[in-house]
């Protein structure tokens, strides 16, 4: 069995469903983020969920604060696992500000909880790919390469986030599509060294340690995909901003009058 299959098996695991059957508000969906969505998870790696959560209608009108974010950590028998949810609301407005980060967790293909209005979701995230979307993935690549060069010695890891950043936006820049697993964009840029990186990786911390000589090679490929990033951008059709936002607010509005109706109040 692959990783990957090995992931999309874990996704449908009882105890991830358990946490996020516990969960205090009701979920619009829950996927499996970090490294089992890369594509290069170590065995003791554990489970990063990301989704949104459904405030009712209630909390949200009143003068007190809400829970726009709710984070939980735990051991679920033996699964250590990290839950972060953004309330509908929030997680939109990130939808609609070149955030690719929430459009991963909306797109992952490893998929823990999800419901009608997920599959909606899915369709009107088109409309918040934009070519700007460069800028973020450009952004999270200099601050991963600025964790990997502080390192005293510094591993594979991070450098792993560094590509499958820069793939990821190449990617989306020429096709308008999210995609996060490694593996899978390495079929297209078949990049030499990736099936090393995810194997020193994931045999541990004393295999994936990089040398000096390795940091230079990598940063000259740092900079030529960067380049490469930034030119894609400016050749690609996506559109300039969003054009998602009012099916957007009427997604919301349902949503939480929704949560009237069921008497979730």
């Amino acid at each position: 069995m692959s990783i990957e299959q090995q992931s999309i098996a874990m996704a449908q695991d009882a105890r991830l469903k358990a946490v996020v059957d516990a969960q205090v508000y009701a979920l619009l969906f829950a996927t499996i983020s970090g490294a089992h969505l890369y594509g290069f998870p170590s065995p003791d790696s554990d489970y990063d969920l990301r989704g949104i959560h459904i405030l009712p209608a209630r909390e949200v009108m009143g003068l007190y604060p809400t829970r726009d974010t709710i984070q939980t950590s735990r051991d679920e028998d033996g699964l250590e696992l990290d839950l972060v949810t953004h309330d509908i609301q929030k997680f939109f407005n990130l939808m609609l500000k070149n955030n690719g980060y929430v459009l991963e967790q909306l797109y992952s293909p490893l998929i823990v909880a999800s419901s009608p209005e997920h599959d909606e979701l899915k369709a009107l995230g088109k409309g918040c790919i934009t070519r700007h979307h460069a800028h973020h993935y450009l952004g999270f690549t200099r601050t991963q390469w600025t964790l990997l060069v502080k390192e005293n010695l510094p591993r594979a890891k991070p450098l792993l986030y560094v590509y499958r950043v820069l793939l990821t936006g190449i990617h989306l820049m020429r096709t308008g599509e999210v995609e996060a697993n490694l593996l899978t964009l390495n079929q297209e840029f078949r990049l030499p060294y990736i099936d090393d990186l995810v194997a020193r990786k994931t045999q541990g911390e004393e295999q994936s340690t990089l040398t000096g000589e390795d940091l230079t090679f990598h940063e000259q490929e740092r900079t030529r995909l960067e380049a490469l990033l930034t030119e894609e951008s400016k050749r690609s059709t996506l559109p300039e901003a969003p054009t998602a936002r009012d099916a957007l607010s009427e997604l919301l509005v349902r949503v939480r009058l929704k949560t009237i109706e069921s008497g979730a109040d």
